[in-house]
């Protein structure tokens, strides 16, 4: 099978979708996604969208929060493009009727969040991702240039004399197929399932950071993923994200005991950024050797079920009520501050490939990304990578990025590991807490695990487990190569052995483009 096009995009989260409809008013718009657009991470994002657009904030506020979350390695440029563009681009999915919580004076109401500073969190519930991802699915689908591929997977990206030219797919029936296309956008999300415990859904294998890499693109900031500190710890239950929006609301974590803990390790207390709150819990964890909980039990539990309405469900399904209840909590992989290096257009190292959402790394995380920036991102640089990929061909602006140049993992001769191999090796060398042995065996193991994949597609290149383990040794070797080079700790990268942030060495983003072996 193979379709011509004059735009390709791959995934159908927020960034794909918004970008996809801006697309289509100039050329037709083929689609790749390889599940339902509920299933992706932008279906899964429970808290919100934030944007100053409350009377008591601003740009200037929100690009404070933000920075000071990101841990001294937020991009600047990129940060201001993100809270000065926000606005615009939220008041227009009000515009198109986004369904999101309102005060009595028809005011979106706006939320708190840890590390905002004023209220300015909209949302939906607390299904927010889930609405905009309807809201967008909706005015994609009723734009005749565009057509969906569902079941879908890009397996590679096709390159020509140095330039994108589309990618390779195979369906979930097994039928190959290939789309080429002026443009590129790579749209596939986040890389939570390369971890055992995560918050993330099925599909969040890294897909769009694996192919861009072996096609050549820049990859940056790998080593800072974060891990969301309040997700249910329940026996032979789902590991459900547990919004930041509940501790914004009056939500407290408590040891086994009782105890309120989080102003014994941070000021900020359960309002502290994710980064610190989540480290803050496993010291508690260490000290008392008991597990830690979320209490909402002091709020009123009519006001707790109806705000949280998707959260208590998962509560009372694990056999517990969100309202009073204690629910135990610990952290998982959530978020991947990193990704495909790109400019504030959206676009690569590698012409003709843009990329946009959590897949792509303009540097406004920084080393932590701030609560509910998320959702915003994707909107915004969706948006500006569709503007870029409609005009004249230009080069991505990279300067001022350390480059690490390596060799690919050679082909080898051991055996294939299972998918639950390298995510339980990347859960206990590459996790919350890191060190130079476990570090350094992580990334000695994964090479060959990637070579061993590699052979082993020679003669199985379609088989789906194999694409799947191809992408999560790939994303978790560059990850844990990433970890073991910055000896620091800084934002969601916490070292055992450099337990200090070093300003001096490594105040920079470093960019790997892994040469072909």
């Amino acid at each position: 099978m193979h379709l011509d096009a004059e735009f390709l995009v791959i995934g159908s989260g927020i960034a794909g979708l918004r970008a996809a409809f801006s697309l289509a008013e100039r050329g037709d718009v083929i689609m790749l996604t390889k599940a339902d657009p509920r299933e992706s991470n932008t279906g899964y994002a429970q808290g919100g969208i934030a944007a100053a657009i409350g009377p008591d904030d601003s740009p200037a506020l929100h690009a404070r929060d933000t920075m000071a979350a990101g841990d001294g390695l937020c991009a600047a440029e990129a940060v201001d493009v993100l809270v000065r563009e926000g606005p615009r681009y939220v008041r227009e999915l009000i515009e198109w009727g986004a369904a999101f919580d309102r005060e009595a004076s028809g005011q979106p109401a706006l939320g708190r969040e840890a590390a905002h500073s004023v209220r300015r969190v909209l949302h939906a519930k607390d299904a927010t991702g889930r609405e905009i991802a309807r809201l967008l699915g909706s005015r994609v689908s009723g734009r005749p240039r565009v057509r969906v591929m569902d079941d879908a997977m890009a397996v590679d990206l096709t390159v020509d004399s140095g330039t994108c030219s589309g990618a390779t797919f195979v369906t979930a029936a097994g039928v190959q197929g290939a789309v080429t296309a002026r443009q590129t956008l790579l749209a596939t999300g986040g890389a939570g399932q390369v971890f055992r415990d995560t918050t993330n859904p099925a599909g969040a294998t890294g897909d769009g950071i694996a192919i861009a890499a072996r096609a050549g693109a820049r990859v940056m900031d790998l080593e800072f993923v974060q891990f969301h500190p309040t997700v249910l710890n329940v026996e032979g239950a789902p590991r459900f994200l547990l919004s930041e929006a509940l501790r914004g609301e009056g939500g407290r974590l408590i040891n086994d005991a009782g105890e309120a803990f989080m102003e014994r390790y941070e000021p900020a207390g359960d309002l502290a950024s994710r980064d610190l709150v989540a480290r803050a819990m496993f010291r508690e964890v260490q000290r008392t050797g008991a597990p830690v909980y979320l209490t909402m039990a002091h709020l009123d539990a009519g006001f707790v079920r109806t705000r949280f309405p998707t959260i208590s469900r998962a509560c009372a399904n694990a056999g517990l009520d969100l309202a009073r209840d204690r629910i135990p909590v610990s952290p998982a992989a959530h978020y991947l501050m990193g990704g495909v290096t790109t400019d504030l257009d959206g676009r690569t190292s590698l012409p003709g490939l843009f990329a946009a959402g959590e897949v792509a790394c303009t540097g406004v995380h920084g080393a932590n990304r701030l609560a509910s920036n998320s959702l915003l991102e994707g909107l915004v640089f969706g948006a500006r990578a569709s503007a870029a990929m409609q005009g004249a061909p230009k080069a991505a602006r990279l300067a001022g990025i350390d480059v690490d140049d390596a060799a690919w993992p050679a082909r080898g001769t051991e055996s294939t590991p299972s998918a639950s191999d390298v995510r339980d090796l990347m859960w206990r060398a590459v996790g919350l807490v890191r060190a130079r042995g476990p570090l350094h065996e992580a990334v000695e193991r994964l090479a060959a695990w990637v070579g061993a994949v590699a052979a082993a597609r020679q003669t199985g290149a379609c088989d789906p487990e194999l694409r799947r383990l191809a992408n999560l040794a790939t994303v978790g070797w560059l990850i844990a190569r990433a970890a073991l080079r910055r000896e620091e700790s800084r934002g969601a990268h916490f070292r055992s052995d450099f337990p200090s942030r070093d300003d001096l060495h490594w105040k920079k983003h470093i960019a790997d483009r892994i040469r072909p072996a």
